[in-house]
């Protein structure tokens, strides 16, 4: 990723909170543990910045540095994750039908090895992400859950299967003597929020059915992510990955609202205790300064 006319504008929405990537996704507003009610995190705003798509037949695109216009599924996933929140927040059945056409799009694109193509654009040869299936694993158990319809969990079982193939072997899971982690890139180290977004469909998937292997799964990945949590901090503010980049503020935002949810889920102290100092890292401007400086430095030499 090179200092391009594309990135430059990219990185300035980012930063003026005016992307549509990058909207401010704190705790979910109708989040709560143990049920397939609201997401982890808010995805409203995915929404209610494109309403256009809510009542078309269409779905919203993600521009490429070449400037096509590209269906992403992670972009659908999470649009069709913020219409389930405004349907459970609203009762709106505006909201329902959009988030079943999402869950319906991610059944018609999902390739018979359980996966979603959703670096088709940027990584042809590694294609593949655990966060895209962990994402739509959220979706369609939550459509199974309203539609009573086996179709979606079967799916939602389909992913999870693929994620938790090993790398080696075409899926998304890294397995070492440490446990088990979730890759949102095969070919790169580990990204703190695609793993965390990785096993939340993991954690859905174990309120839909009663199978060990998920159960096991999900257990062994949060005892790796526990061990692993000093790696994403630097001090005085949180790392975007296990490559020692720095969080951007969107990312570090992000960080907390996960540590958040991970602390309710599980009831670990640990991810509280990080929610707690990366906030206070957060509201530090210094600190902050700081972290925005090294993030574009290392942007730039990237």
């Amino acid at each position: 990723m090179g200092l391009s006319i594309y990135n430059i504008k990219k990185w300035a929405k980012m930063f003026a909170g005016k992307s549509v990537l990058h909207v401010d996704q704190s705790m979910g507003q109708a989040f709560t543990v143990g049920e397939l009610k609201g997401y982890f995190n808010d995805l409203t705003q995915k929404v209610l910045m494109q309403p256009e798509y809510v009542d078309s037949g269409e779905f919203p695109t993600v521009k490429t540095e070449q400037g096509e216009d590209i269906l992403f599924p992670v972009a659908i996933f999470q649009y069709g994750l913020g219409c389930w929140d405004l349907y459970q927040l609203n009762n709106d059945t505006r909201y329902e039908k959009k988030f079943i056409a999402c869950a319906d799009w991610a059944l018609e694109m999902q390739e018979p090895n359980g996966a979603w193509n959703n670096f088709f654009f940027a990584y042809p040869k590694n294609p593949y992400g655990a966060m895209a299936q962990g994402e739509a694993t959220s979706v369609l158990v939550r459509a199974w859950s309203v539609t009573k319809e086996d179709k979606y969990l079967v799916a939602a079982k389909r992913a999870a299967d693929f994620m938790l193939k090993s790398v080696e072997n075409g899926g998304n899971s890294q397995y070492t003597e440490n446990g088990l982690v979730l890759l949102e890139y095969t070919h790169l180290p580990a990204v703190l929020n695609g793993w965390i977004f990785s096993l939340f469909g993991l954690y859905d998937l174990c309120l839909a059915c009663d199978e060990e292997k998920y159960k096991d799964a999900l257990d062994k990945t949060l005892r790796t992510l526990e061990k692993t949590m000093p790696k994403f901090d630097c001090g005085y503010w949180s790392n975007y990955d296990l490559d020692n980049h720095i969080a951007s503020p969107f990312y570090h935002h992000l960080h907390v609202a996960q540590m958040n949810a991970l602390a309710c889920i599980t009831g670990n102290d640990l991810y509280k205790e990080y929610s707690l100092k990366w906030r206070k890292e957060e509201e530090n401007k210094i600190k902050k300064f700081r972290a925005t400086l090294v993030k574009g430095y290392q942007k730039i030499r990237n």
